[in-house]
């Protein structure tokens, strides 16, 4: 399979220009655009050095084609090629005022990653800004503003629609919701202790009207149909996909690991406790004679910060392989999947008519995959231990509904992983891809770590390399981090590194745009853009 990375033009960067390691675009005070050509200036540094950085874009021969393409967001034709895409600022939008953080920032970013040969950006749109005071009201401006952004420059748009929050940045759910959880926090999942997170709704109550009357599945409806409605002008030209979320960092998921020290090698603790989980547990328990079996989870799983073989549950022919522990997790998996049939399904049906595609996310919980349990997987919902597929039912269920998988963790290698957890992010992808592949499910891929992993483009390419099932990676995230001097030119050389097509005539330079004044774009040295 070509690895190929698709766009209007292609960057050319001489090796002077990599070894320039002051740039990014945090600081803006010189970046320059003329005739095709992104210059981002010159410090004290450089010009005692004489180095400048600058990408140009690079002509190539036009290809034939019969069928003119449509939409100024449409890119190049490739066969059997890896699109790229570069995601946006977590706080792209102010939570604040709906309004554009750092647009001058992004404008440039956005420049610079067209002529890079980057196919498209992904932006998360949060229900917590969206509609953020009042159910039914909704405010796109600053969204708007930005598809325009994306739309002038001429790439692609991928759209994650978020109904979770984020702490960093601070980006909670809409007030009104928190409101209601605030009289009733069974709306949230809860843990055995009774701690609640806050940052989505639980799955249990998806069809219960708890929102002032309303199910959060026909909250989710109505603000898909209004970003349908809103940014109709750029559905399947600018706007190619659309991501629904499905959980806790978008993905399909139970908070299992809220609440787990960074320092620490738990598995996390299975969220099971608000009012509606255990009424549908104890339903579920009685059903299969065995009403014993629905009085709460299991009382021997231990807490977050406990190593996972410290008490009873997951030890090698314990709980998790008896009867009782065959009927929980599969209960507990099935809870989670049935809520992602349902919000993919009525993605699916709301999108349907737009020209784009729809995607899901699941999570890697590579942690522990080396053991015959896989303790971090089963708390966060995939019932996939060394007895049973956990994966299968999770492809099928995107089968169904036509979407496309998105896949973290690609930037992960075995090697670079602590030995004492077991893990094995790169035996869990193949699993995953290996249950895509079965059932004919496209895979996007993305990077773990926003910061960096040694080796991680390494890595990332050998898993874009010679697996069908892959058509799409989004790199995460653009920000401060991302433009730095110590990542940009990294960044690159990753670009150039990819098979490169060749482009269709309407996407080369205009004699017009090649005469064009030179556009000087200012702003604030301080000026940085937040990841999280």
């Amino acid at each position: 399979m070509e690895v190929s990375v698709i766009g209007s033009s292609q960057a050319k960067l001489g090796a002077s220009d990599l070894a320039s390691r002051e740039v990014g675009l945090c600081n803006l005070k010189n970046f320059r655009v003329v005739n095709d050509r992104v210059s981002f200036g010159q410090n004290n540094r450089w010009k005692k050095a004489g180095i400048s950085f600058t990408l140009r874009a690079h002509r190539t021969e036009p290809v034939r084609e019969e069928n003119k393409r449509s939409g100024p967001g449409t890119s190049s034709k490739t066969v059997d090629g890896v699109r790229l895409f570069v995601g946006l600022p977590l706080d792209a939008v102010s939570y604040d005022c709906n309004s554009i953080n750092h647009a001058r920032a992004i404008a440039a970013g956005l420049k610079a990653l067209k002529l890079l040969g980057v196919e498209g950006v992904e932006l998360p749109i949060w229900w917590g800004i969206v509609e953020k005071e009042t159910m039914g009201e909704y405010d796109w401006s600053g969204y708007l503003a930005i598809a325009e952004m994306v739309q002038k420059v001429g790439l692609n748009l991928h759209v994650s629609l978020c109904f979770h929050g984020s702490k960093k940045p601070n980006i909670p759910l809409p007030k009104w919701v928190s409101q209601i959880g605030e009289s009733e926090p069974n709306i949230f999942f809860t843990d055995k202790s009774g701690q609640h997170y806050k940052e989505c709704l639980s799955l249990a109550v998806d069809d219960l009207p708890v929102l002032d009357g309303k199910t959060p599945v026909q909250v989710y409806q109505a603000f898909c149909e209004s970003f349908k409605s809103s940014f109709s002008p750029f559905m399947g030209s600018t706007i190619t996909s659309i991501s629904m979320g499905l959980g806790p960092d978008g993905e399909l998921r139970y908070p299992s690991h809220h609440q787990l020290p960074s320092k620490t090698q738990g598995a996390g603790e299975f969220q099971c406790y608000d009012q509606n989980m255990l009424s549908f547990l104890k339903q579920h328990a009685e059903a299969s004679g065995n009403p014993l079996w629905g009085l709460g989870g299991p009382h021997d799983a231990p807490t977050y910060d406990q190593s996972p073989y410290s008490t009873g549950f997951f030890n090698d022919g314990a709980s998790w392989e008896s009867s009782y522990g065959v009927f929980f997790l599969s209960w507990y998996s099935n809870q989670l999947i049935a809520h992602g049939d349902c919000l993919l399904s009525m993605a699916s049906s709301t999108f349907g008519d737009s020209g784009v595609t729809i995607y899901g996310k699941i999570p890697l919980m590579h942690s522990w995959y080396g053991t015959r349990s896989h303790p971090s997987e089963l708390t966060a919902g995939f019932y996939n231990t060394a007895n049973n597929d956990g994966y299968e039912t999770v492809a099928q269920m995107f089968a169904k509904n036509s979407c496309k998988m998105i896949l973290p963790g690609m930037d992960l290698s075995d090697a670079k992983q602590p030995k004492e957890n077991h893990s094995s992010p790169e035996l869990l992808l193949s699993q995953i891809m290996t249950a895509c592949r079965k059932h004919e499910v496209k895979v996007s891929g993305q990077n773990s770590s926003e910061s960096g992993v040694p080796g991680g483009f390494e890595q990332i390419k050998k898993n874009l390399s010679g697996d069908e099932v892959l058509d799409l990676f989004t790199y995460q995230r653009m920000g401060a981090s991302f433009f730095s001097p110590e990542h940009f030119p990294l960044f690159t050389e990753f670009v150039r590194s990819l098979k490169q097509p060749e482009l269709h005539s309407d996407d080369l330079p205009t004699e017009e745009e090649e005469g064009a004044e030179s556009t000087v774009l200012s702003h604030e040295s301080s000026v940085s853009m937040q990841t999280a």
